[in-house]
């Protein structure tokens, strides 16, 4: 018993002493936060006069969010030093909120920042940024001739529907071109003029024009590379569906409808290819053979599995709705013939059985007897609503036996007589 003494007051120190360093942390935090709030404000400030204020509003947000952050801090601060904090429970709860919200309001403080000296920095490095479109522009409408002429001499090899996205893209570019050389000299002016964040806006639609106008040209010497190997694809692809179609039609399962639709898709896909020494879209006409053939595919492996399972008989399907007939008959039987005595559960499994029965007959359209279905899906389908019902009959069945035994028995222990105690 004094052993456990002694180790509930060694705990009871430590917690104390991890309170006190929790407290000291919580109140670093705060006056760390408030520091690094103040100096933010300082840089916003002159990020402000640099960019103006639309360049720096998110920041000034952020700044916002963050001092309604750190005004909750110091209210929580506030109420640990109060005359009565509370219990200590509730002072520890405090201090670890206002290392949470410190630790948040750092973290916003670091994004904003970031991004802000990033901008700042383009600000101040504005004539090298400058210089370095006006060079960038001069290099990229270099590329414009060759652009030119690799597209003549794609349009001598391709259709022009192969190239609606990249015909046009030098064009664009010397326009995007234009448009970031006018924007540049807009920025240089308004740098004079002491409008920073008029010259910051110009500035960046000059960077993205030039962006735009590289991508186009870049895409149109990626197209070329790209044309050479979907013209190399469509030729193994015309060969391997020629093959797989000299297969397919040697199939037994060949003039089965699916696979003789998948055929005529494949055959049409290959007659649709132009003749030697016409233009071609090696893309559309790969991408029309690949969809054929995979689709011949997918009817050939079906065709096969219909072949390993054979499509059951119109005998098959009358029998197995027969047998569900009269094992629900028989279920029927036993539940009217014991009146009040069948429980609920097995009354369930009766009316599931008799309502699949009734969806049955609806498929069917007509008697068992008279029937006649052609489709394998129908066939399958109403052999198994017909082995549901007989399932759920056989269960009526097993669950009416389980109900009457019960009955049974409990009509013999009330029979049975009751000994009496003579002592």
């Amino acid at each position: 018993m004094a052993g456990f003494r002694v180790r509930r007051r060694l705990g009871a120190q430590e917690l104390e002493v991890h309170d006190a360093e929790l407290a000291k942390r919580a109140a670093s935090a705060l006056l760390a936060a408030d520091e690094r709030i103040r100096v933010t404000s300082d840089e916003l400030g002159f990020a402000e006069a640099e960019l103006g204020s639309e360049s720096t509003a998110m920041a000034s947000e952020a700044l916002v969010s963050v001092r309604r952050q750190l005004s909750d801090a110091f209210r929580l601060n506030r109420l640990n030093h109060d005359a009565i904090p509370g219990t200590a429970d509730e002072v520890r709860a405090r201090n670890m909120r206002i290392l949470q919200l410190c630790e948040r309001a750092d973290h916003a403080l670091d994004e904003q920042t970031s991004a802000l000296a990033d901008r700042v920095a383009r600000a101040r490095r504005a004539p090298e940024i400058i210089a370095g479109v006006r060079a960038d522009v001069a290099h990229l409408r270099a590329r414009i001739p060759d652009a030119r002429e690799t597209i003549d001499r794609l349009a001598a090899r391709y259709a022009r529907e192969a190239l609606a996205h990249v015909e046009a893209n030098p064009a664009e570019a010397e326009q995007l071109l234009g448009f970031a050389e006018h924007s540049v000299g807009v920025a240089e002016r308004r740098r004079e003029a002491g409008q920073r964040e008029q010259a910051h806006l110009a500035l960046e639609a000059s960077r993205e024009s030039v962006r735009r106008a590289a991508t186009l040209l870049d895409a149109v010497e990626t197209f070329e590379v790209e044309a050479l190997h979907a013209e190399s694809m469509l030729a193994a692809i015309v060969e391997e569906s020629r093959r797989d179609l000299a297969v397919a039609l040697e199939e037994p399962h060949s003039r089965a409808r699916g696979v003789a639709n998948a055929v005529a898709e494949l055959q049409a896909a290959l007659a649709g290819l132009p003749p030697a020494g016409v233009n071609t879209d090696p893309f559309a006409h790969g991408r029309r053979l690949r969809r054929a053939h995979a689709a011949l595919d997918a009817a050939l492996a079906a065709a096969r599995e219909r072949a390993t399972h054979p499509v059951p008989s119109m005998t098959q399907v009358r029998r197995a709705i027969e047998a569900a007939d009269r094992q629900l008959d028989m279920a029927r039987d036993v539940v009217v013939g014991h009146p009040g005595l069948i429980g609920a559960e097995a009354l369930t499994r009766l009316a599931e059985s008799e309502r699949i029965r009734i969806d049955l007959s609806h498929s069917l359209g007509s008697s068992a007897a008279t029937v006649k279905v052609t489709g394998r899906d129908d066939r399958e389908q109403m052999i198994a609503m017909a082995l549901r019902v007989a399932s759920l009959a056989s269960e009526v069945l097993d669950l009416a036996r389980r109900d009457n035994d019960a009955r049974r028995w409990q009509g013999r222990d009330r029979s049975r007589p009751r000994r009496v105690s003579l002592a």
